[in-house]
């Protein structure tokens, strides 16, 4: 099949989480035969800022680390004749401007000669939803929804024709244990602070944590407002800033475990949503102990895949309990692997996007 994918960004992943899963859905999709063209804006703000503060060699090295993902980038309106001519399947991210979503609709409604699908991976249909209501999806074939929760919630509102649950998952071909590794740190923690939606968690859940403990720690991420590295100095936690998706196995080899804090809205709004760092941790294999989060699709098994701590106190427990015991660490290591190797990889992703696509058929 012929598949268009319209995005904010492929090459990309400067404080732009959705870039991962999008390069492990093309990578299995060209993999098995499929024609993929991915559209992204020339000038989306995580690439303009991604070569702003590390230049045009950071594009270097994605294509590097991915020879066969390729993306077409535009600076003036898509001539979505040329572009959806003869395709099969078109999935349109939320992060595209309404001014495209709707155009492709309509382009849609003339043509009815492909199925298209909206892709939701974003927290803005609770938080938002005033600027989720003015996408027009009326020509729509359907919703893919990151969560059980955004699903539903298109399917009340009456926002989709259709809807499905489409969960991220790990890209297991690059997110893989590396053995061998020389271990250099106790804890390491990918993520970005979060726009103030986190800011107070980060705090409780993994710097004083590990001050308390007094572990040998990194965090990686973009977007660290002064106070927040002046936290992590305190801790005497280094602070690398961003760190390219595809290095992120390599630093989790290199440690013994990681934490996983997700954004306020996943906790009080939107359970079910884990977020991709969660696949990709587990993937690599390495201990992973998560603030509270519900698991209500029932994704992973708390307790085995990873260890959950519901406040600080018991966060420094779980830490130590994993960094003091090598065989409870391998065992919550091999569970949590094992359980994304079971159901959680892109595969399997895209292997539930053929079936929607043939049901939509």
């Amino acid at each position: 099949m012929r598949f268009a994918l319209f995005y904010h960004s492929l090459i990309s992943d400067w404080n732009h989480g959705n870039a991962h899963f999008l390069r492990g859905v093309v990578t299995e999709l060209l993999s098995r035969g499929h024609d993929v063209r991915v559209f992204e804006p020339a000038t989306a703000w995580s690439v303009e800022n991604l070569v702003h503060d590390h230049g045009e060699a950071a594009i270097a090295a994605f294509h590097a680390a991915y020879p066969g993902l390729e993306s077409q980038r535009y600076d003036a309106p898509v001539d979505l004749d040329e572009a959806l001519d003869d395709v099969d399947v078109v999935i349109v991210h939320e992060w595209n401007d309404h001014a495209l979503v709707r155009r492709i609709g309509e382009h849609r409604a003339r043509a009815r000669s492909y199925k298209l699908l909206f892709h939701d991976t974003h927290h803005r249909m609770v938080t938002a939803p005033h600027e989720m209501a003015s996408y027009e999806l009326g020509h729509y074939d359907g919703v893919l929804a990151f969560g059980g929760v955004i699903r539903e919630l298109y399917k009340q509102r009456g926002w989709a024709q259709r809807a499905w649950t489409w969960h991220e998952a790990a890209d297991v071909r690059q997110f893989a244990p590396l053995p061998g590794t020389t271990c250099e740190g106790d804890l390491v923690w990918v993520g970005n602070w979060g726009d103030g939606e986190r800011s107070a968690e980060l705090r409780a859940m993994l710097i004083e944590p590990v001050a308390m403990l007094g572990l040998r720690a990194s965090v990686y991420g973009v977007r660290y407002p002064d106070d927040a590295q002046r936290a992590l100095a305190a801790a005497h936690i280094h602070y690398g800033g961003w760190l390219p998706n595809f290095q992120v196995p390599a630093v989790f080899a290199r440690h013994r475990v990681t934490v996983h804090v997700p954004r306020r809205p996943y906790v009080e709004a939107l359970p079910g949503i884990p977020t991709i760092r969660v696949f990709e941790a587990l993937a690599c294999g390495i201990p992973l102990v998560s603030a509270p989060w519900c698991d209500n699709e029932r994704l992973f098994t708390a307790g085995k895949d990873y260890f959950i701590a519901h406040t600080g106190i018991e966060m420094q427990r779980q830490l130590r309990a994993v960094l003091a015991d090598p065989d409870l660490a391998g065992d919550l290591a091999r569970s949590g692997r094992a359980a994304i190797l079971a159901r959680h990889t892109c595969a399997h992703r895209v292997n539930e996007l053929l079936s929607i696509v043939q049901e939509l058929a």
